[in-house]
């Protein structure tokens, strides 16, 4: 056994950096190979008619998950990025003149649900008091598992409140177990739509995320989201880690049990260890011989998936009134979207979507005077696509976008880029063009996810949104540190 081993992180995203970062503070050589020209996986950015756009995440939850992993190499999250709580924290668009402003401030929200329905003052103070138990156990303790064996749910913490979780209850259930108000009940569900499976398929421990998107409230990093990556990498770089960009990595060599090289650009490397934080199935399927894979076609093909997305950059040369940084346009009924996503996987006849608007926030963002607008449309993966459907939907949220607003935006965008499943694929080789991966299914969590260890090879570990915990970039930087601590107990073996 070599004493300082040579190991291999496939992917820079946030799990990938989060995973070279312990794996270097650990004293071994750390490679991460990229595919793309810069760090980042989907939280890559770039600059247009300057404008600067983040190209994926953007909403700042759970702070304390980055302050956690700062914290473990002797830093803190104030000494890389300025934080701004934004406050109202997002805005839910219901009609052109029905708009629910989510206020950051904690009375002022019970005021807002007390207002929209009697009695759901008290009710929401309850809610609260579950979904923070959930998130201190399940943020803290549950996610931090490899979801190696079912026993790691009977560790006394967890076993002893393993039904408060609501692991196996339905979220859907739950939310309307305290509220009926459609406003209400659509507020309290709208993180899962975007970031995981249907509410009624969706583990009722979820409401952690409503705790921390409402009580722990929406940050945003000045500079964007890039800041953080940014800082993730001089982390990984402080401590040792070597980065490799536009050098995707083309095989895996086997021997014994083991991957023994890493092959990128024409270019071989013995490792001693492998973390794959890209996507999971083309890790297995395309740089592995078929018997090293823990998974076939089929066992991914009956998998649920977290949306993919149909995405619009654009820069707008005024500033446009009534938006604010985040934007929930939900003037159309959500079940039928949501049905097209998950189980009719089709084209949505009238879709809820989001618009980011950066601007309001970061003067740094756009030229002065002018907005920073990001739309996402989260639709199935695995549709097909062409340039006069995304104009056709383009228009769409865009007319709507124009009425809430009664402003005519269109003569004055300067800059339109869009972005949808075939470049999720060709940049990420997302597999079926997924954007957020794997979704938090009743079937899908904890150990029922594609397991961090691979099953075939000893020192091949998986981190990110197809495995353990699941999607996000709070469970992703959690992934990569739960990976690298399995690999390294490996090595030490």
């Amino acid at each position: 056994m070599l004493s300082k081993s040579n190991l291999a992180v496939i992917g820079s995203g946030f799990a990938g950096l989060s995973a070279a970062a312990v794996l270097a503070s650990n004293n071994h050589n750390v490679h991460v190979f990229e595919k793309n020209d810069q760090v980042g996986g989907r939280a890559r950015r770039f600059s247009a008619e300057g404008f600067l756009f983040d190209m994926g995440p953007s909403w700042y939850w759970m702070p304390d998950v980055f302050e956690k992993f700062f914290n473990r190499f002797g830093h803190s999250v104030s000494q890389f990025l300025e934080l701004k709580k934004l406050d109202p924290g997002f805005q839910i668009i219901f009609g052109e003149n029905d708009t629910m402003v989510i206020p950051a401030e904690w009375d002022e929200l019970v005021a807002l649900f007390e207002n929209i329905e009697m009695g759901s003052a008290k009710k929401l103070e309850k809610f609260m008091a579950e979904a923070k138990y959930k998130y201190d156990v399940g943020v803290n303790d549950l996610v931090y598992q490899p979801g190696l064996s079912l026993f790691e749910l009977l560790q006394p913490k967890l076993a002893s409140g393993v039904f408060k979780l609501q692991v196996f209850s339905s979220f859907r259930k739950h939310v309307r177990k305290f509220f009926k108000s459609p406003k209400l009940i659509a507020l309290m569900e709208f993180p899962v739509l975007f970031l995981g499976a249907m509410p009624k398929d969706t583990p009722a421990l979820y409401s952690l995320m409503n705790y921390a998107g409402l009580k722990l409230g929406t940050y945003y990093p000045m500079g964007g989201f890039g800041k953080v990556i940014d800082a993730m990498k001089e982390v990984a770089i402080e401590k040792g880690a070597i980065f490799h960009t536009s050098e995707p990595v083309s095989e895996l060599k086997v021997s014994n049990g083991k991957v023994i090289h890493v092959s990128a650009n024409g270019n071989s490397m013995d490792v001693n260890g492998v973390i794959g934080t890209a996507d999971y199935h083309h890790i297995e399927q395309s740089l592995l011989p078929e018997k090293f894979r823990s998974y076939n076609e089929a066992y991914w093909d009956k998998k649920v998936f977290a949306p993919s997305c149909l995405l619009f950059y654009l820069g707008v040369n005024k500033k446009i009134e009534k938006l604010i940084h985040h934007n929930l346009f939900f003037d159309e009924d959500l079940e039928p979207h949501a049905h097209e996503i998950y189980k009719s996987k089709q084209w949505p006849v009238k879709p809820l979507f989001y618009v980011c608007c950066p601007s309001k926030t970061d003067p740094e963002v756009a030229p002065e005077g002018m907005e920073n607008l990001f739309i996402l449309m989260p639709i199935a993966p695995g549709l097909q696509e062409d340039e006069e459907l995304k104009e056709y939907y383009f228009n769409l949220m865009l007319d709507r976008i124009e009425k809430y607003t009664g402003m005519n935006i269109r003569e004055n965008i300067i800059y339109n880029r869009s972005y949808s499943v075939s470049n999720f694929i060709e940049d990420y080789n997302a597999y079926k063009g997924n954007a957020y991966g794997l979704a938090n299914t009743l079937l899908q969590t904890a150990n029922l996810k594609p397991r961090l260890k691979s099953k075939k090879l000893s020192n091949l570990f998986f981190a990110g949104q197809l495995t353990v915990p699941g999607p996000g970039v709070p469970p992703s930087i959690i992934s990569g540190q739960v990976a690298a601590k399995e690999l390294l107990k490996t090595i030490k073996s």
